[in-house]
């Protein structure tokens, strides 16, 4: 039950409509109903400070004044304070998992950090086969590994983010899929594009989605609007999933989806250089970019605004030139991880500014290979 407290009513421009003024106040035990629609429905002309419920993400958002924001709540804190300082999951905040790696052969290990400290991977569990090359989804609860490298696998599994333990099965993929564009919101997993086993270093434009939140094999999205595969790296917002650079051939593209939809993806603008490989991650409002490979490898990160579209900026450099590694993310810092030989290094950033990486840790297990699944509880599309 709601009640208006009145002052008085007057009509002051003499037109027959009574005007409230003096104190007036809402109250509800229960709740109250804001406005809301889709993102297309989103205010021509929106005012700083106005809030609404944005039906295709699920959140409530306010504009900031330059931009639509989401409003989060969650509480994505999780740490073990029995670890060694010199593990970075001691302390608390967003966890990140790197799962598998192909060093020299396969791997099913997933490893884990608290990306709000310093220091080195601790043990989470197993995947249910040794692989290498997955593909990472994640909402803020569970985390989703798809395809893999050896035959390229079509199949899932996933893990909870608060407890540590071997993965169980979800489903499988449409078709074989490895080295894919992944990308995700608080609800579904998206992969971009693919490498073929048969014919080995073919590509498969095809784009398979899945729902975190429930078990049971991947449907089909859409396609890329490029006939090739980004072969890893994907950024996101809650709204908005996108990825740069293509492999066969190699191109400076980026493109994007509507998570929340279906379809194949639209142009969003250029790389700095033509790439494949590049490791990708993303805060709600900025997509990084960072390395890659094309005759050699690159050493530069690059940064795009994910709401907008347009060609990338430079952010500064990698501690070293990397590709074929993995990024993951919370709301402010980013981790590109599973980089250098023999030691795997992870190298970190600060994601609303700009500046050269700094080291992270290093891995505890498996280290040196390539491309770990990876994904966080607290990344930009939650």
């Amino acid at each position: 039950m709601s009640r208006l407290n009145v002052g008085n009513l007057f009509n002051e421009n003499e037109d027959g409509a009574p005007v409230v003024s003096g104190i007036s106040t809402f109250s509800s035990p229960h709740y109250f109903v804001p406005p809301s629609g889709t993102t297309a429905q989103r205010p021509s002309n929106p005012g700083e400070g106005m809030i609404r419920f944005n039906t295709d993400s699920g959140h409530l958002e306010y504009y900031s004044g330059e931009l639509w924001v989401d409003v989060i709540t969650n509480n994505n804190e999780l740490g073990v304070s029995t670890f060694a300082n010199t593990i970075s999951a001691k302390g608390t905040g967003t966890r990140g998992l790197f799962a598998s790696k192909l060093s020299p052969t396969n791997s099913n290990v997933i490893q884990y950090v608290s990306i709000s400290t310093l220091g080195n991977t601790a043990d989470f569990g197993d995947l249910t086969e040794k692989t290498a090359d997955v593909a990472g989804m994640a909402s803020r609860t569970r985390g989703v590994f798809a395809g893999g490298y050896g035959n390229h696998k079509n199949d899932m599994s996933f893990v909870t983010f608060a407890s540590t333990g071997d993965a169980t099965d979800f489903g499988d993929c449409t078709s074989r899929r490895v080295c894919d564009g992944r990308v995700s919101s608080s609800t579904r997993g998206v992969m971009m594009g693919h490498m073929l086993w048969s014919p080995f270093g073919g590509v498969n434009n095809t784009i398979d989605y899945i729902t975190i939140a429930s078990q049971g094999d991947a449907q089909d999205f859409g396609d890329m609007y490029t006939n090739n595969a980004p072969l890893g790296g994907g950024m996101q917002s809650s709204v908005r999933g996108v990825t740069g650079g293509t492999y066969n051939p190699d191109t400076n593209v980026i493109q994007y989806i509507t998570i929340s939809t279906t379809g194949n993806s639209q142009d969003f603008g250029d790389l700095s250089a033509a790439k494949n490989s590049a490791a990708g991650l993303s805060s709600p409002t900025r997509g990084i970019i960072a390395g890659g490979y094309q005759s050699s490898n690159y050493n530069t990160i690059e940064f795009i605004t994910i709401a907008s579209t347009g060609n990338s900026v430079d952010f500064g450099d990698q501690t070293a030139a990397w590709s074929t590694h993995s990024g993951t993310s919370s709301s402010t810092r980013g981790i590109f991880g599973g980089i250098g030989t023999p030691a795997a290094v992870m190298d970190f950033i600060e994601i609303a500014t700009t500046g050269n990486a700094q080291d992270f840790g290093d891995f505890s297990f498996v280290p040196g290979g390539s491309r770990d699944g990876s994904c966080s509880n607290g990344h930009g599309g939650l």
